[in-house]
């Protein structure tokens, strides 16, 4: 008995990931992370809940469940943007719940920005290494452009140009 109840548990914890991704990386999104770190806090809420001693009696309340998960993916979000140095206002309860709410994207439309995605990165990869490094500081990390130039020992005029350019580069390798 012991074991079909683990399988429902497994195919539970499947479906809420299934159902709900999409819609818990955004909060993460709206807490300030790029994609990767959006992510990477689902993934960490989801670890998170599932060592909650009372995960396995949330198995049959989706919707409490749920809203769980929203919070942890909130706070972990918050904790990773403070790591991180992002300074971006956390969004209200009422606007994750209408995110939660929301409408996911579509497989289709998730494996195009997955595309989008890995031909962005393939594109900076052929960067110059300090446009590389411009590009990772400014776009990715989201620093201001004083804080790039103290960084690489340059003024925020330089970077600014260096960032110009880049970005020149990378959509002419997105349109190849």
């Amino acid at each position: 008995m012991e074991r079909n109840d683990e399988k429902g548990f497994f195919s539970w914890v499947t479906r809420l990931v299934r159902d709900h991704r999409g819609a818990l990386a955004a909060v993460a999104r709206k807490e300030g992370l790029l994609a990767d770190d959006a992510l990477d806090a689902v993934q960490d809420a989801f670890a998170t809940f599932l060592r909650l001693p009372h995960a396995r009696k949330l198995a049959y309340e989706e919707d409490d469940s749920r809203n769980l998960l929203a919070i942890l993916v909130r706070n972990h979000a918050r904790n990773r943007r403070r790591r991180h140095e992002l300074a971006r206002p956390h969004s209200s309860d009422s606007e994750v719940v209408e995110l939660l709410a929301s409408e996911q994207e579509s497989v289709d439309a998730l494996i195009e920005h997955a595309e989008a995605h890995v031909l962005a990165f393939q594109c900076v990869e052929k960067l110059a290494v300090v446009q590389r490094q411009v590009v990772t500081l400014r776009l990715l990390e989201d620093l201001p452009g004083v804080r790039v130039a103290d960084l690489l020992g340059t003024t925020p005029g330089h970077v600014a140009v260096i960032l110009h350019r880049a970005k020149r580069e990378l959509r002419e390798c997105m349109a190849e």
